[in-house]
């Protein structure tokens, strides 16, 4: 089985995406190191310099292209890529979408010094992060199968709701303390 996780910024699709990898046997992809990979620069840099219409573009052919190949995997996915219909398509068609949630103050206590998101470079960051919030919590609900609280929970109780969803579908797990 294919998943990905959706969410917002800073939500922990990365660090949770890895833990449900190896708790699952299954490989791991960051779509935002791969896209680094691919692009030979920062996200940040390639934002600069191409602006986030290039970027987009670069992510939506990263995405089909993941989406094609065999076997299983957990995708970890960037922020923003419920942005384009074809991206949210190629989600449903392809993976079992889990939705990872918070409300912009917690992701606010967790990106509040990190230079590194280039759409949080903002003189008020909370407002930013409401902003992308009220735009993409409607496209995330719409794209997700599963919805999973992760904004004060720690990572083992969001392991443990998602292992709960995977189990209903027939996932085989090893157990979440030994992931």
């Amino acid at each position: 089985m294919k998943i990905a996780l959706i969410g917002m910024p800073a939500i922990g699709k990365t660090s949770i995406g890895r833990k449900l990898a190896r708790h699952c046997d299954y490989p791991f992809i960051d779509l935002d190191q791969r896209l680094t990979q691919d692009l030979g620069c920062s996200i940040p840099e390639y934002f600069e310099r191409m602006g986030e219409a290039a970027f987009r573009d670069a992510e939506a052919r990263l995405l089909a292209q993941l989406a094609q190949q065999p076997g299983d995997c957990v995708l970890a996915t960037g922020g923003g890529v419920v942005l384009r219909p074809e991206n949210r398509a190629i989600l449903t068609a392809h993976y079992h979408v889990i939705y990872l949630t918070a409300k912009p103050e917690a992701l606010l206590r967790r990106v509040r010094n990190d230079q590194t998101r280039p759409l949080l470079k903002v003189a008020d960051p909370l407002a930013k992060l409401q902003e992308l919030y009220a735009q993409r919590h409607p496209l995330y609900e719409a794209t997700a199968d599963v919805q999973v609280a992760a904004d004060c929970v720690a990572m083992r109780s969001v392991l443990k709701t998602i292992e709960t969803d995977l189990c209903t579908l027939g996932v085989e797990l090893k157990d979440i303390d030994q992931a």
